[in-house]
């Protein structure tokens, strides 16, 4: 499953900041349709059916369902940028997995 950095954190937070912008919303991220392995970040209300729903502390990303297998060995993070414009990554976790024996 997709994990969120404490940078991404904050970024998202910092995004979700508008009054107009409901308690419940979320990040989304989806596959962009015209651009095949691209994928696209959006303000979304609430997830749509099929989405993954990632949450830390008071911050919601919902995963499009076809972008869940591309994500799940990834973290989300992200760079200050512009107010209300942050840069976001995707960095490879880690591997946790080690022999049992």
């Amino acid at each position: 499953m997709l994990t969120l950095t404490d940078n991404a954190v904050v970024a998202i937070r910092d995004l979700m900041v508008d009054e107009e912008i409901p308690a419940q919303a979320g990040l989304r991220i989806a596959p962009k349709a015209d651009e095949a392995g691209t994928l696209e970040l959006s303000l979304a209300s609430t997830p749509e059916a099929g989405d993954q729903v990632v949450q830390k502390e008071d911050v919601r990303v919902f995963v499009a369902e076809e972008a869940v297998p591309i994500l799940d060995d990834k973290s989300l993070d992200a760079q200050p940028g512009s107010p209300g414009q942050p840069s976001f990554r995707l960095d490879r976790r880690a591997s946790s997995n080690g022999s049992v024996g």
